[in-house]
């Protein structure tokens, strides 16, 4: 299913699956100091479903409205319109003191930690069960097998001024599984960290997803945090759901200019500076056409580059290219270019048509 928004059609996401968090027709506005009135809309009629015991993506540049789409999740803010369902509970319906309930069931990790710096690792991990009457026998029955499982058995008694950034975010992460959450929110919980870093603390959620069978909602703007831990996104745009689906899916074959636009700035997603300069839009005679190749399924691991050069029997040159993974699916980028003599171009066109390989004209060089 598709629709049009602003002249683009965009892909929509219509898997039939069990939700933990859905979003009906939820539009929320802020009301100006100054006047009073409602001046802003954050979001926008938005309708998503986020499936039980994945990790689903929430993807956007600053003020697209992901954050406030995830404080409607928790009731830090209710909608101006619609509905917020967590596990069958609708959650905007909810006044504050059912609200505390509902919230023990959702873990919350923060970009910049959180934690109380005169309380040590374990201190700050069983503080939601000390705030809930827990006992210590309870607690520590509970906190110890989380601190091993993020990594931190050894360091149990140091403070956080000890920690690294990273071992921050894993107390932060064993502080959001001491009420046993059926559902985590993860609001660019990596953006405060290394390249390194932001790896192992994925790889952390990842393990947890797996083998806890935790719904993790993940809020960033870095597309290749999305791009290595999730298997559903959805792209936010002035409020709205620009497109959704699985993480391969429309990463592979973006449909709105947003997305687009965002995986640009992956590596390999746009052209070399240098070979970008020289593109021009229209053929001219003795030019080469430039195109984006694109493997992935059945194309992934086979030699299609040189059976093209076989087949169109004229120099095909590799400009630049890429291979990686998407939600653990193998997905390369290759630009070449080859003779834009309307003949050659025939061939090629067969070629991909026969083959199933995805190839783009993006332009044309001398």
């Amino acid at each position: 299913m598709a629709e049009n928004v602003s002249g683009l059609t965009v892909r929509q996401d219509t898997e039939t699956v069990s939700p933990m968090v859905s979003f009906e027709n939820v539009t929320k506005s802020f009301n100006s100091r100054e006047t009073g009135k409602r001046a802003f809309k954050a979001l926008d009629d938005v309708s998503y479903s986020v499936p039980r015991g994945a990790i689903t993506g929430i993807i956007g540049r600053s003020g697209a409205g992901k954050s406030t789409l995830v404080r409607l999740v928790n009731g830090l803010e209710k909608p101006s319109a619609g509905r917020v369902i967590v596990d069958g509970t609708e959650v905007s319906a909810l006044d504050e003191v059912a609200l505390r309930s509902v919230r023990r069931s959702i873990g919350m990790i923060f970009q910049h930690f959180n934690l109380l710096s005169s309380r040590t690792v374990y201190d700050n991990v069983a503080m939601p069960l000390e705030i809930a009457g827990v006992g210590k026998q309870e607690i520590r029955k509970r906190i110890e097998p989380l601190i091993d499982l993020v990594g931190l058995s050894e360091r149990t008694r140091h403070y956080p001024a000890q920690l690294s950034g990273g071992q921050k975010q894993r107390v932060g992460i064993a502080r959001a599984l001491a009420s046993e959450p059926k559902l985590l929110l993860s609001d660019e919980a990596t953006s405060a960290l290394d390249p390194e870093t932001t790896q192992q603390i994925l790889e952390l959620l990842k393990t947890i997803n797996r083998d806890l069978g935790l719904t993790v909602l993940l809020i960033t703007h870095e597309m290749e945090v999305v791009k290595a831990v999730t298997s559903r996104v959805a792209v936010m745009d002035n409020g709205r759901i620009a497109e959704s689906g699985r993480t391969f899916d429309v990463f592979t074959a973006p449909q709105h200019e947003t997305t687009r636009s965002m995986l640009a700035a992956l590596p390999g997603g746009s052209l070399p500076d240098w070979i970008g300069r020289q593109v021009i839009s229209e053929p001219k005679p003795g030019c080469d056409a430039l195109l984006r190749l694109r493997f992935f399924g059945e194309t992934a691991d086979q030699p299609l580059v040189s059976r093209l050069m076989a087949e169109l029997g004229s120099p095909v040159n590799i400009i630049a290219g890429t291979v990686d993974e998407i939600a653990g699916e193998p997905y390369g980028t290759l630009y070449v270019a080859y003779s834009a003599d309307p003949a050659v171009m025939k061939k090629a066109e067969h070629f991909y048509a026969r083959t199933g390989l995805n190839a783009e004209v993006v332009g044309y060089v001398a």
